[in-house]
């Protein structure tokens, strides 16, 4: 495709690593993000074999692993507190630990310096008004009066995409799956090296960021979908958690910060159909928004950004790059969409109960095939 300039509506994790992407491909890129602040809550995400084998091709794996906390395996734990498997991730990448666990600040501040530096240009406060697609190219009009004419749009806008919303509005809406995730941060003890996952009706989880810092997610079945108000959020974390393994009694006990309590109902999106409309396409959470239980939802964006930025470079047109691109990703992201959202139904009597340890093997299995 001629490498004309392409326009990425969003700054978050696909956003960034399609801006890598492409840049390395020759394509000029502009970046906007209605975000002034460009701000990331600041818990950790899990990171696994296929994010560190991408972050290779991307060429960030250094700074990226610098920033973060590499581990191989993980433990699985019952209800009690006990072990009862250790299961090891496959290494996709020579001489590189398997999995990652990342602040998402950290891994924001790697991502947005290398995107910065690749030449990608990046607008903050600063939203697509309109977009007039002839065919040829797409005119963007911008919320700072600002124009702009684009040979691809991309919108790696996340759950709540107004460029899904704009392209498909007859797209169903992101749905609330019945739970909730509660984060917070901790100090790490040296003896706490890899991701810890308590099996039960509340998923828990450990997971290590740096030499210093850990934290713990724990989901929870939410009917009704409530709101928690700030204050008190760390007591109500807490509560949530007088059920938890007495191996973990320790920690509830410094759940004492309001503001570091991070607290997100679960949901979802899957779009069946197109994943373009002319010269617009989706990627990441705007097409594919899965819940966290199997630690694949940027994992998922970040494919996406390199496939998108293949398909780009050696496709005759747009339409023929998108049509390849969702060919490439739509089954890889369909069973982790469905198969986080069952462990989690599992969990909370919507569905049959999803043994952890069985569903980790199948899904190292599944993200260990080629792109």
């Amino acid at each position: 495709m001629t490498k004309g300039p392409i326009l990425i509506i969003g700054a978050g994790i696909g956003g960034l690593t399609s801006a890598i992407a492409l840049r390395r491909k020759h394509f000029d890129v502009d970046i906007i993000e209605k975000d002034q602040s460009w701000s990331v809550y600041g818990v950790g995400i899990i990171q696994q074999s296929n994010v560190v084998r991408a972050m290779a091709e991307l060429g960030v794996l250094d700074d990226y692993l610098t920033a973060g906390f590499g581990f191989d395996q993980l433990e699985i734990y019952v209800p009690s507190g006990v072990k009862v498997a250790t299961i090891a991730a496959p290494k996709l990448t020579e001489d590189y630990p398997a999995n990652v666990g990342i602040g998402r600040r950290a891994l924001h501040k790697v991502l947005g310096e290398r995107a910065i530096g690749a030449g990608a240009r990046i607008r903050l406060g600063v939203t697509a008004i309109s977009m007039e697609d002839d065919g040829q190219s797409v005119k963007v009009r911008f919320s700072d009066d600002s124009t702009g004419e684009y040979a691809v749009v991309i919108g790696a806008d996340g759950l709540y995409s107004d460029t899904r919303r704009t392209l498909f509005p007859e797209a169903p809406a992101p749905e609330f799956t019945g739970q909730s995730v509660w984060r917070y941060n901790f100090e790490r003890p040296e003896n706490l090296v890899s991701l810890h996952v308590y099996d039960g009706p509340m998923g828990i989880g450990l997971v290590p960021l740096s030499k210093s810092e850990m934290y713990m997610y724990l989901t929870t079945p939410e009917p009704g979908n409530p709101r928690y108000p700030k204050t008190g959020l760390a007591a109500a974390m807490r509560l949530k958690l007088s059920a938890a393994p007495p191996t973990l009694a320790h920690l509830v006990g410094k759940i004492t910060d309001d503001n570091a309590v991070v607290y997100r109902p679960l949901e979802w999106v899957f779009l069946t159909g197109d994943w373009h409309k002319g010269r617009v396409v989706l990627l990441g959470d705007a097409v594919h928004a899965t819940t966290p239980h199997l630690g694949q939802g940027a994992g998922m964006a970040i494919e996406d950004s390199l496939v998108l930025a293949d398909e780009l470079a050696k496709s005759n047109s747009a339409e023929a790059a998108f049509r390849a691109f969702r060919d490439r990703r739509f089954e890889r992201c369909k069973y982790i969409v469905e198969r986080s959202k069952a462990v989690g139904d599992g969990q909370i009597g919507k569905g049959p109960l999803v043994d952890n340890a069985a569903a980790s093997r199948e899904m190292f299995q599944v993200i260990s095939a080629p792109l």
